[in-house]
């Protein structure tokens, strides 16, 4: 067994989103770890609600990603950009405290278009500039047509996916037991 705390961001909320899919297959190749996957159902980021005091599932989250040696997000696109749902997490997230700093974090995304997430993955890099995250370059994992990359179980089947996921999870892993 690891003593490493890795934390999964699933930007869909969806049960069976091939991004939560992605994201269990990247939790299998990164190995033995403590996983835990957070939870991005949050009230709306409101700084009237945030004066009243920081909601409990908000604090949760957050002392999720500070207890976590490394954070995988895997994203899906909507209208060329992260889901709300993910954004508004990083709005919530980006209040007191630095969660991220220097936290390893790999990126993910699977997309029903013909480039897997490519714009979802750019702007996402962009909006955690602020956090200050040691972001993994590499190898960027972007899975178009999720449908034929999954088997019926919901499994990763697609080979060239597999072999990126496997190689970006060892850089993750790596990264982590840097810090560690």
């Amino acid at each position: 067994m690891s003593d490493l705390k890795l934390v999964g961001l699933c930007g869909s909320l969806r049960r069976e989103s091939w991004n939560r899919k992605l994201l269990h297959a990247a939790r299998d190749a990164f190995g033995p770890a403590e996983f835990t996957e957070g939870n991005l159902r949050l009230p709306l980021f409101d700084e009237d609600l945030e004066a009243e005091g920081i909601p409990t599932e908000v604090t949760v989250l957050k002392d999720q990603i500070k207890a976590a040696d490394a954070v995988i997000i895997a994203c899906p696109e909507y209208n060329k950009a992260p889901p709300g749902v993910l954004k508004n997490a990083l709005d919530w997230l980006s209040r007191g405290g630095h969660p991220w700093a220097d936290k390893p974090v790999a990126i993910m995304s699977a997309a029903a278009g013909r480039a897997g997430g490519e714009r979802t993955q750019f702007a996402l890099r962009l909006m955690m500039v602020a956090f200050q995250p040691h972001i993994l370059q590499g190898p960027e994992v972007m899975i178009a047509q999720p449908a034929k990359a999954f088997d019926d179980s919901g499994a990763l089947s697609d080979e060239t996916a597999k072999k990126l996921v496997a190689d970006l999870m060892a850089k993750l892993r790596e990264a982590a037991q840097a810090r560690a």
